[in-house]
């Protein structure tokens, strides 16, 4: 800074002296006498100044002459002359060079201006390229850069004005297709909602990594600088309401398959996951007032859902209905959402199952009890003996060394309705598997519902057969000794149970099997029909009883009918050979205490109000026929004279009335004549 001052000064001081000296020489051309002092300037002092100061040529001349007098003047003209000449060129060269340097500034000024506008021009075309490719955001980002930085640097040039006024429509188009980049999105996870929740309900982590979000997050922060955050909200909860509705409206084929199911819930799960998602990564999108409220939707339209298409339906289809119902529960608590109502709906569809299968066996043990032959199964070889009992535990030592061919005890229901039973457990353990419960709680769901079988189902089915009219003593017969033997295997159901659930018998609040109780009254219900059938058989054959109470004399031996129902008693007896002792006994005494009571009635009934002798005896032949009946031992296991107490009654009266008899005609001296009028007792003193 010191040195260019310096040089200021020193010219302006030589300007100066110059100007100094021009004064002088024109002070001394007007005062005669002078020259020789100016001579004494010397000319290098006097006019190079005046040449370099351009003063007229006049007053060089004047110089000229003073200084040297004998100087010529029109050497001076040409001189110039040549100069001017000369100097053309020069002249020329130094406006060439003017131009050059005039050129050179504004090539100058113009790469400066130029050097301004680069960027703006550059970031113009970053911000074209960002929206080509979809970078919305740092497309934005861009803008705002270009706006606020880049652009009042340049802000006189035309093409900037350009880019000011194109600037909202740029924004626009920014916002427009970053919208479009979230309906994409909604698209997209509207589709794949049901793998988002298919993995969420494995209860794996990271369901939510199968979606991108960035879409959402751009859209978002593109709104937020646009200052439409409120809009975006608005319309981000509004597509997702609309999204909810359709979820949650099942097809109405979901019941047909697990498969249905299954698609429905993953939906309505993935749906949860990705607003739970958007909730804990975005500040305010969506608020847990938003979530409550389509959770609260979602719940009420699933279990209506649920309960209309849980109607009489399969047990396959209410399995499927509670495996979908059972997984969501679990993974959306995981989630934070309460699913109290949808567990209490579960056991709704758990107990409505449970109705269902016991009706599907139901018909099942109907199928199997009204298609049996009610007869012992005949077993012709090794390998049909094996098959049978390995579908049945049988254990019989003395059948196992009988040779073929050779019977089982019971009929083919019992087998049957055993193997049947296992199925129905299987189908309650498949049921329990799809629900994940504790072995414990599996258990104890496949005991309770086997007993509500056991109990009602085969309990009805039974009591419905034994009840028919046109069941016969054989088939009573038959299913007290099938109902026996499934009463024994019991205990092997239960142990069937403890191998599949793994839970011990000896377990805290392990129900027992209701099983014996079953099979005990279905027995009891068999033999009172048995005693009932049995006197209804007695009465008919009575029915045949054709008493001649005024025949004259007795026949030779007891009446047909009742021969014929003695054999009948001792033929349904002799089927009582596989019936435990005391069913035997008390069917038979309750036959022979009916038969001893319908006897004395036929006897003491208001009709008969005279008889004869030869009657009488008939009577007595038939009561004799009846306890030789009773002696013979139809069923072993009677104390000496107990199945002849039966006749007890009948035989007193008939011997009263013998009785009496004699002892009245020997108190009147009655002789008996031929008319037969001795052999004729009036009866209606005596009968009630």
């Amino acid at each position: 800074m010191e040195r260019p001052k310096m040089a200021e000064l020193e010219s302006l001081e030589t300007a100066a002296e110059h100007e100094r000296i021009l004064r002088e020489i024109e002070r001394k051309r007007r005062i005669p006498g002078s020259e020789q002092p100016l001579r004494g300037l010397g000319q290098g002092c006097c006019l190079w100044p005046l040449c370099c100061a351009g003063k007229n040529i006049v007053l060089i001349y004047g110089m000229c002459s003073l200084l040297f007098p004998l100087f010529p003047q029109n050497q001076v003209t040409d001189t110039n002359r040549k100069l001017q000449n000369e100097g053309k060129e020069l002249i020329l060269a130094m406006e060439e060079l003017r131009q050059c340097r005039l050129q050179q500034r504004n090539i100058s000024a113009t790469v400066d201006k130029l050097t301004l506008c680069l960027p703006v021009l550059e970031m113009y075309s970053k911000l074209r390229e960002q929206m080509k490719s979809k970078r919305h955001y740092p497309a934005l980002k861009t803008l705002e850069h270009l706006e606020h930085t880049f652009l009042p640097q340049v802000s006189h040039y035309r093409f900037c004005k350009v880019m000011v006024d194109n600037i909202p429509r740029l924004r626009q188009e920014i916002r427009e297709l970053s919208m479009s980049d979230l309906k994409d999105f909604l698209e997209s996870i509207r589709k794949h909602s049901d793998r988002i929740g298919e993995t969420a309900m494995k209860q794996v982590p990271g369901a939510q990594d199968l979606v991108d979000f960035s879409p959402v997050y751009r859209c978002l922060h593109i709104y937020s600088v646009l200052g439409a955050r409120e809009t975006f909200e608005s319309y981000y909860r509004k597509q997702r309401r609309k999204q909810a509705r359709l979820v949650l409206q099942p097809p109405s084929n979901m019941h047909e398959t697990l498969d249905g199911y299954r698609k429905y819930f993953n939906q309505i799960v993935g749906f949860f996951v990705v607003e739970d998602h958007i909730l804990h990564t975005t500040q305010g999108l969506v608020n847990r007032a938003y979530i409550d409220e389509l959770w609260e939707m979602a719940l009420s339209k699933t279990i209506a859902a649920l309960r209309t298409h849980s109607v009489s339906k399969s047990p396959a289809e209410l399995s499927s209905a509670c495996w979908g119902l059972h997984s969501p529960p679990a993974a959306l608590q995981g989630y934070g959402f309460p699913v109290n109502q949808l567990f209490e709906m579960l056991l709704e569809i758990q107990d409505q199952y449970s109705e269902t299968l016991l009706k599907k066996w139901a018909g099942v043990f109907r199928t199997i009890l009204d298609s049996d032959n009610y007869s012992p199964i005949p077993v012709s070889d090794e390998e049909v003996y094996r098959k049978i009992v390995g579908q049945f535990p049988f254990q019989d030592a003395e059948l196992e060394k009988q040779p073929f061919p050779k019977k089982f005890p019971f009929s083919e229901f019992v087998p049957k309705v055993y193997s049947q039973i296992k199925e129905f457990i299987y189908a309650c353990l498949k049921f329990s598997e799809d629900l994940h419960l504790s072995s414990t709680e599996v258990d104890d769901m496949i005991r309770k519902s086997t007993n509500l079988l056991l109990t009602r189902t085969l309990s009805n089915c039974l009591q419905n057969v034994i009840k028919r009219k046109n069941v016969g003593l054989t088939e009573l017969v038959q299913i007290i000794i099938n109902t026996t033997h499934l009463e024994k295997s019991c205990k092997f159901l239960e142990e069937f149970i403890t191998n599949i659930t793994n839970v011990l018998p000896e377990t805290v609040h392990t129900t027992k099997l209701y099983g014996t109780t079953t099979f005990k009254d279905a027995r009891h219900a068999a033999e009172e029909e048995i005693y009932t059938n049995l006197n209804q058989k007695i009465d008919q054959f009575l029915q045949l009883a054709d008493y001649d109470w005024m025949a004259p004399e007795p026949g030779s031996r007891a009446s047909d009918y009742l021969v014929d129902l003695i054999g009948f008693l001792r033929s349904t007896f002799a089927v009582f050979t596989h019936l435990p002792g005391k069913v035997a006994q008390t069917a038979c005494m309750s036959a022979c205490k009916h038969l001893s009571t319908s006897l004395l009635q036929l006897l003491l009934e208001a009709e008969v109000r005279q008889l004869t002798l030869g009657a009488l005896h008939q009577f007595n032949l038939d009561v004799e026929e009846c306890e030789q009946f009773a002696r013979s031992g139809p069923v072993p296991g009677f104390q000496g004279d107990t199945l002849q107490l039966a006749f007890i009654d009948l035989r007193q009266v008939s011997l009263f009335v013998l009785g009496w008899w004699a002892s009245s005609l020997a108190s009147y001296q009655i002789p008996a004549d031929k008319s037969g009028v001795g052999n004729h007792l009036w009866l209606g003193g005596w009968l009630p």
